[in-house]
């Protein structure tokens, strides 16, 4: 049975899987995403969201105890004023985990974790692509005629020239006409 073993402990002694996690953690908060096994980056991300939690509130008693984890005044600051400001109104879910391919060398499971709020491809506030017209299987008469009109002109503009040419050739043709 697996009773109040809830932690992974990632196959490191407890030292090291929490100086693992600090710097994990910091480079998470410095980078916005990174790349890792699918193991460590759900044990990351057990570690990081409280601690991006407590960065909401910015009192002193916080950042020690952040610092008592991360222990990176650059990375303290970054996560109090940057990361924080902009989850401010999340509660909570500040990270996400996407699966990779295999790695090649031992074909484990690749993950990448990133800030959420700080990917721009699934931003819900992204600036929105323009929305397309439904379209009709069968379209206006006006439609039509518009298209055909740009199509008309550069016929129009092909003939003229070709009309020109003539014209130009009309002249020796019609004086050797005379001649003859």
């Amino acid at each position: 049975m697996r009773h109040g073993k809830k932690i992974n402990h990632l196959g490191r002694t407890d030292s090291h899987r929490k100086a693992m996690m600090a710097n994990m953690a910091s480079s998470l908060i410095k980078h916005k995403r990174i790349t890792t096994t699918l193991a460590k980056a759900k044990a990351l991300r057990t570690y990081v969201e409280p601690l991006i939690t407590k960065a909401k509130n910015d009192t002193t008693h916080s950042r020690r105890t952040v610092f008592s984890y991360l222990q990176d005044k650059e990375i303290i600051t970054e996560l109090f004023r940057d990361i924080a400001a902009k989850v401010a109104n999340r509660p909570g879910g500040y990270t996400r985990i996407i699966k990779l391919v295999n790695r090649a060398g031992d074909n484990a499971e690749m993950a990448l974790i990133e800030l959420v709020d700080y990917n721009t491809t699934y931003k819900a506030d992204a600036p929105a692509q323009p929305e397309k017209k439904a379209t009709r299987r069968r379209g206006s008469g006006k439609a039509k005629k518009a298209d055909a009109a740009p199509a008309e002109e550069a016929v129009t503009s092909e003939t003229a020239v070709a009309e020109e040419a003539t014209e130009t050739a009309a002249p020796e043709t019609e004086e050797k006409e005379k001649g003859e």
